[in-house]
């Protein structure tokens, strides 16, 4: 089956009145319907060229602490040779349009809408956008937490997200299952970004509550999502936000998949203070 992957529409809204209901901030989470990613909420970013990013998640005091998440457009010639200021600063880019040049400590890699990297702290990285067409990419940024006696994880690419198998939560037939970058017993990592799949009629049946932050970036397809108290309708392009313990589940609508990139916080202690 041939993936598909939203991105940000873009463009300003026509003149008229319209329904700005279903944006969302609250104290368990934000929702950002796909229309409010407009050419007036992009920023620019130093050390980028020709290329603009929609910061759709930061690190904010007393909701969620743990990770930015961005989309990135890059325009044929643009991109960055110094594209991450934080020594400690690891990402995860996951491309849905276009195609990128990747450089890695030297080494040169192609991705195209389906291609993930795990990018460490400290890791020599540049990125450019050497085709026609516009590029578009998630970047997920996360400051490294250190564990004496545990090395940080290595950099890797996935040309494409089909090349891995999804594992299918256990009974449910199939319609339910998760694309997994990284091993979970893998305790180098402290975060993972990987990609949710259900099937029509595929649901989360219960109020998942747990201490991990999210961003979930719909993909694909459309569903019915509970956050915190509250049953919203979303659809691909949107985006959730959820601090620590938002209530969450979900019931998959319409004839088609519905698939979202997923990030959480993992294998790692609770800061006490």
């Amino acid at each position: 089956m041939t993936n598909s992957y939203a991105t940000p529409p873009g463009g300003l809204p026509p003149q008229k009145p319209f329904d700005a209901s279903r944006a969302v901030f609250n104290e368990a989470y934000v929702f950002f319907p796909r229309r409010v990613m407009t050419d007036i909420v992009t920023s620019n970013l130093p050390y980028w060229s020709d290329t603009r990013a929609w910061i759709i998640a930061r690190p904010l005091s007393g909701f969620a602490e743990t990770f930015a998440q961005y989309i990135m457009e890059v325009a044929p010639g643009g991109g960055s040779t110094r594209p991450e200021p934080d020594p400690d600063g690891q990402g995860v880019l996951f491309v849905v349009s276009g195609t990128v040049s990747l450089t890695i400590e030297g080494r040169l890699f192609e991705l195209m809408a389906g291609g993930y990297a795990y990018l460490p702290p400290s890791c020599d990285w540049a990125l450019s956008n050497d085709g026609n067409t516009t590029a578009t990419f998630h970047w997920v940024r996360k400051s490294y937490e250190r564990v004496e006696g545990i090395d940080a994880p290595e950099a890797f690419v996935v040309a494409n997200e089909a090349d891995i198998a999804p594992t299918q939560m256990p009974d449910t037939d199939g319609r339910w299952a998760t694309t997994r970058f990284v091993d979970p017993d893998d305790l180098r990592h402290d975060m993972h970004v990987n990609i949710v799949t259900f099937e029509p009629g595929g649901l989360i049946p219960f109020p998942e509550t747990h201490i991990m932050e999210h961003g979930l970036y719909v993909l694909e397809g459309q569903a019915d999502y509970l956050l915190n108290q509250d049953w919203l309708h979303v659809e691909a392009g949107d985006f959730m936000w959820l601090r620590a313990f938002c209530p969450q589940a979900c019931t998959a609508k319409g004839t088609g998949r519905f698939r979202y990139l997923l990030y959480k916080d993992v294998n790692r202690h609770p800061r006490l203070r």
